[in-house]
C-alpha cells in the first residue's frame, strides 16, 4: 500500500468516527484499514488514534497530521477530478445567478445559441440585484456589473458598461434638447432610487468635472421601470447601454449632452469561488459570454 493509501485511510476513519464506517466507504474490511492505519503510525513513529470500543479519538500528534494530511488529499482529489473532467462534454445542471438589467436585455437571446452549443447542459437561473457571496453553495457562476465584493472570487472580466443620457423624441420634441448640463434644471429627469448616486449625473468642463444633481416627477427602484418611463415620453434619463443600446439603435431613444457627458466605465464580469474547479459546463458559459459579450454587442449600430 502506498503512503497515500495509508493516509487515506486515516483521514476516512477519523471523518466517519470508525473503522467500520471507513471500510464500508472504502471497500475494505474493518481489519484491513486498521493495519493500514497501524503501518502508517509505525511509520511516523508516532501514536495518531486512541482506540475505545465506541469510538477513535486523534492524540494531540493525530489532530496535527489530520489537519495538515486532510487538506492535501482533497487538492489531490480535486487534481484528479480536473483533469478528467477536462475532457469531459460539458453536461448537467448549471445554476446561473445574473442581475436583472443583463438578464431580460441581453442574456435571453444570448440563450437559445448557448443550449444549441452545449445541448448536455442545462440552466437554473436566478435573476436578482440582491447582493450574493460569490461562495453561495447554490450558485455555480455569477454575472453581475461591477466587481463583486468578496475577494476570494475567480473574475473574468467581459467588458465595459457605460451609462448613456438619452430621452425619447417626442420628450425632446415638446421640451427641447438641452444643449448644456445647466439644462437639465429645466428639464424633468428620471433615475433609479435604489441607486441614488444616478441621480448625481457628471460631465466635463473647462474646469474639471462637473455634478448635476437632477430632478423629476417621477422615480422608480428598477431600472426597467425607468426605460419604460422613458419610452414613454415621460423624460430624460442616464441608464446603462446594455439596457438603453436596442432603444437607442432603434432610434426610440436619443442620446443628449453626449460631448459633455463624463463617462465612467464599470465591468460586466463573471465570477465562480476559487474553492470551487472549474467545471466543463462552467467554462463552456465563461467562455460563451466572453465570445459572445467582450465586443460590446448593443453598442454596435
Amino acid at each position: 500500500m502506498s503512503r497515500a493509501e495509508e493516509m487515506n485511510a486515516f483521514v476516512v476513519s477519523v471523518e466517519s468516527g470508525g473503522f467500520s464506517a471507513a471500510a464500508r466507504k472504502l471497500g475494505l474490511t474493518p481489519s484491513a484499514l486498521s493495519k493500514l492505519v497501524s503501518r502508517l503510525e509505525d511509520r511516523l513513529g508516532s501514536r495518531l488514534l486512541h482506540r475505545t470500543t465506541r469510538r477513535l479519538q486523534l492524540t494531540v500528534e493525530g489532530e496535527t497530521f489530520f489537519n495538515r494530511v486532510r487538506p492535501l488529499l482533497m487538492a489531490l482529489d480535486d487534481a484528479e477530478a480536473e483533469i478528467r473532467e477536462a475532457s469531459a462534454s460539458p453536461r448537467g445542471l448549471l445554476r446561473l445567478r445574473c442581475g436583472s438589467v443583463f438578464a431580460v436585455h441581453q442574456l435571453t437571446q444570448a440563450i437559445p445559441h448557448f443550449l444549441e452549443q452545449h445541448p448536455g447542459i442545462a440552466l437554473d437561473l436566478t435573476i436578482s440585484d440582491e447582493s450574493i457571496a460569490a461562495s453561495d453553495e447554490h450558485v455555480d457562476l455569477a454575472i453581475q456589473i461591477g466587481m463583486p465584493a468578496e475577494t476570494t472570487a475567480v473574475v473574468r472580466h467581459i467588458c465595459n458598461v457605460t451609462r448613456v443620457i438619452c430621452a425619447a423624441p417626442a420628450y425632446l420634441e415638446k421640451f427641447g434638447t438641452p444643449q448644456t448640463p445647466d439644462d437639465l434644471h429645466r428639464h424633468n429627469c428620471l433615475w433609479i432610487t435604489s441607486l441614488p448616486a444616478l441621480r448625481r449625473w457628471s460631465f466635463d468642463t473647462d474646469e474639471g468635472i462637473r455634478v448635476v444633481n437632477i430632478d423629476g416627477n417621477v422615480i422608480a427602484n428598477n431600472a426597467e421601470m425607468v426605460l419604460q418611463l422613458a419610452l414613454a415620453g415621460i423624460g430624460i434619463t442616464c441608464l446603462a447601454d446594455v439596457i438603453v443600446g436596442d432603444a437607442i439603435r432603434r432610434g426610440a431613444l436619443v442620446p443628449v449632452l453626449a460631448d459633455w457627458q463624463h463617462v465612467e466605465p464599470v465591468p460586466l464580469v463573471t465570477s465562480y469561488p476559487s474553492s470551487r474547479n472549474l467545471s466543463p459546463k462552467v467554462r463552456a458559459m465563461v467562455d460563451f459570454l466572453v465570445a459572445e459579450f467582450s465586443h460590446a454587442p448593443w453598442r454596435q449600430s
